[in-house]
């Protein structure tokens, strides 16, 4: 008999129903052929530090077992609240294992989601559960209809040609886990403030950090332009120029004005044509959430529970996709859902071309399209309708069999010898696709101008001023995370192979599968709001990104590219698993190690609550708090401080308590003035005040 793990219930649930005839037993389902059983997502996690450690002499979190590097992870039932393991998940993995080890049973078949995730959740399962060798085989669905689970279970695989993805699963599980309980805890025992450290999380608080104080110190500035808006054969024709003119030299713009003025302005070019506009590609995860949010302001941790609720419905394809591009193998299934959707009216055809399908932009699964079931208006809500018809009909316009069709001009007019103008226009002529699916229609008629006329122009002063970056956005900040090294302002053709080749070398922070929850948890640590699609950097979340600052802690896009770029390679078998950890952990260890530099480049600020000395004013202890060093008589009215950051140097625990010991301290390497000048010198002690000493 085979053995089938699903990685969830509804899933376990969906197979059964595909096989037929299955009676439901408690916590698993049995034929004579097949039995079927799940887990609950993850059954299993890492074991926390003490696991390898043992408990520090406090009971509490500690430096004494901090960095923890273990020679070897291990993994334990997962345990809730009370730190006693769950006893659902307890009964559950018991089933696992009693039914792994039936004699009956031949072939165990993981049927984890389809995604590197999914494949480590069931082989733990299989890891802790078997007590004998048996065969192990992977179903591999991308839905989950009867049809597709179905084939799946005629075409079985060995699961050890799913190895590198499970490698790279427990690389980046692995890997996470070494910065997360690490660095949480470091930051944590050095502000007395919980700060959640991640290898994602912070480069992503980091991004919205950046452009919110971008955007509070800009100071707009004016300047002058210059334009021409008159009539021409009866019609407008409006030339805005490309110079710019600082706003104290409107003489000089005034004077080019004239330049312009005294030319004349020709056309020298008309370009008309009839021209096909193609529909967008299919959705990835993030696009469609990108749509999905600027549409209806939807957050990307709800579009993604309805779009997998919808998959595990059997309506949709698997969810968390990072393409927009179908595999070549699925041309058949393609061309099925083709007739039909046909059938119940819409006007599709297959279309086989390089746009729609292309292998070498797809890493595990296909863009999201629907399936051959289609839902009934009663059997969704209202919201899940909306996610379901932007998948579906984005589907319809990719293979509409009517073209959209557009009229393009294009005029060029070139002033003098001073400046040549190019005006674009469109008008929509067959709506064809755009019937279908959303689109913004830009229909702009230009003069009816030939070449070789000449164009009225009167160019003046235009004043305009410049505008601060704006908010992130779902769709800005999801485009940033998917290629956080392209140049925005960069523009090229309509190409998107750098973003595959960013996505495919692993410089994507985060991944569509993981993405969503780590931006969630950002905003459940209140770092981070979002209103309606609007991201913006909360108070905690400035303290944690300054505060990590402070400790030369950087987690930038740089250095989680370097760790991402390190699990694709374990995922393409260039490296090991344990390569990948030890770039890691000298990362970590790197941060550890910072405060054993000479005493004029010292950093480290010491721990929370760490006595540094006495208070010069009211010889109270002074003691590291949470913004500064400050001294504990402020109950009594007593102001003296030292701060962690003086002109954009950070001051070190060892230099305030020589500052306090001695009246001084070394010679400070670092100092910025306010001109952004940069200094070396002492920190002095007069009258209870702090000064600079240059001597």
């Amino acid at each position: 008999m085979k053995l089938i793990i699903a990685e969830k219930p509804s899933l376990a649930r969906n197979i059964v129903g595909a096989i037929g005839n299955m009676r439901f037993r408690d916590g698993y389902y049995e034929n004579n052929e097949y039995f079927v059983t799940y887990a609950f997502g993850h059954l299993f996690s890492l074991c926390d530090i003490e696991d390898y450690t043992g408990p520090t002499k406090s009971g509490k979190w500690s430096m004494e077992n901090i960095p923890c590097f273990p020679e070897e992870f291990k993994f334990s039932l997962k345990k809730g609240l009370n730190k006693e393991v769950d006893s659902g998940v307890l009964k559950q993995f018991k089933t696992i294992e009693a039914l792994c080890n039936n004699p009956k049973v031949d072939e165990i078949v993981n049927a984890g989601d389809a995604d590197r995730e999914g494949e480590i959740i069931v082989r733990l399962c299989i890891r802790y559960a078997l007590k004998t060798k048996k065969k192990l085989t992977r179903l591999w669905l991308p839905d989950q209809t009867i049809e597709t689970i179905n084939e799946g279970l005629k075409d079985l695989l060995d699961d050890n040609n799913y190895d590198n993805l499970a490698n790279e699963g427990f690389a980046r599980t692995y890997i996470d886990w070494l910065y997360g309980v690490n660095l949480t805890r470091y930051a944590t025992l050095k502000t007395g403030t919980l700060l959640r450290v991640g290898r994602v999380i912070v480069p992503i608080v980091k991004a919205i950090y950046d452009r919110d104080m971008a955007i509070t110190n800009f100071v707009s500035e004016k300047y002058f332009s210059i334009s021409s808006k008159e009539q021409t054969k009866g019609e407008d024709v409006e030339l805005n120029s490309t110079v710019k003119f600082k706003y104290e030299d409107l003489s000089k713009c005034d004077e080019m004005c004239q330049k312009y003025n005294a030319c004349k302005a020709i056309v020298t070019s008309k370009k008309v044509k009839k021209d096909t506009l193609s529909a967008g590609k299919l959705y990835s995860l993030s696009k469609l959430q990108n749509v999905l949010g600027k549409k209806y302001k939807m957050p990307m941790e709800e579009s993604l529970n309805i779009v997998q609720k919808l998959y595990e419905a059997g309506y949709v394809t698997y969810p968390r996709t990072n393409s927009e591009y179908l595999a070549t193998a699925e041309k058949g299934k393609i061309k099925q859902i083709i007739d039909i959707i046909a059938k119940i009216g819409y006007p599709i055809k297959f279309k086989d071309n390089k746009t729609i399908f292309d292998d070498s932009k797809i890493e595990s699964h296909s863009a999201l399209t629907p399936t051959y079931k289609i839902p009934k208006k009663e059997s969704l809500s209202e919201m899940e309708m909306k996610v379901y018809q932007t998948i579906f009909r984005r589907f319809v316009a990719v293979f509409c069999s009517n073209d959209c069709i557009v009229n393009k001009s294009e005029l060029k007019i070139k002033v003098g010898d001073f400046e040549e103008f190019n005006l674009k226009g469109t008008i929509m002529l067959e709506p064809g696709w755009t019937k279908y699916d959303d689109y913004s229609s830009k229909d702009k008629a230009l003069p009816n101008l030939n070449k070789g006329d000449e164009v009225n122009i009167l160019f003046k002063p235009k004043e305009k001023e410049t505008t601060p970056p704006k908010h992130y956005t779902i769709e800005t900040l999801n485009n940033y995370l998917k290629n956080p090294f392209k140049d925005d302002k960069k523009k090229t053709d309509d190409s998107d192979d750098d973003d595959y080749k960013a996505m495919f070398e692993g410089l994507e922070l985060g991944t569509e599968a993981t993405r969503t929850g780590i931006i969630d948890n950002a905003k459940n640590s209140n770092y981070i709001a979002l209103k309606k699609d609007v991201y913006t950097i909360l108070p905690n979340g400035i303290y944690l990104i300054e505060q990590l600052m402070q400790m030369g802690i950087s987690m930038d896009k740089y250095k989680t590219a370097t760790i991402g770029q390190a699990l694709k390679k374990v995922f393409h078998n260039e490296i090991a698993v344990i390569d990948s950890v030890k770039l890691a952990e000298k990362e970590i260890s790197d941060i550890f190690t910072n405060k054993n530099l000479p005493i004029e480049e010292e950093i480290d600020t010491g721990l929370y609550k760490d006595v540094i000395g006495k208070c010069p004013l009211c010889n109270n202890d002074v003691v590291k708090g949470r913004y500064n060093y400050g001294c504990m008589g402020y109950k009594s009215g007593c102001k003296f401080k030292i701060n962690f950051v003086i002109c954009k140097r950070i001051i070190s625990i060892n230099n305030a308590k020589m500052l306090l010991s001695t009246g001084e301290t070394s010679k400070i390497k670092g100092f910025v003035s306010k001109n952004n000048k940069p200094f070396d010198a002492k920190l002095k002690l007069q009258d209870g005040q702090i000064v600079f000493d240059f001597s």
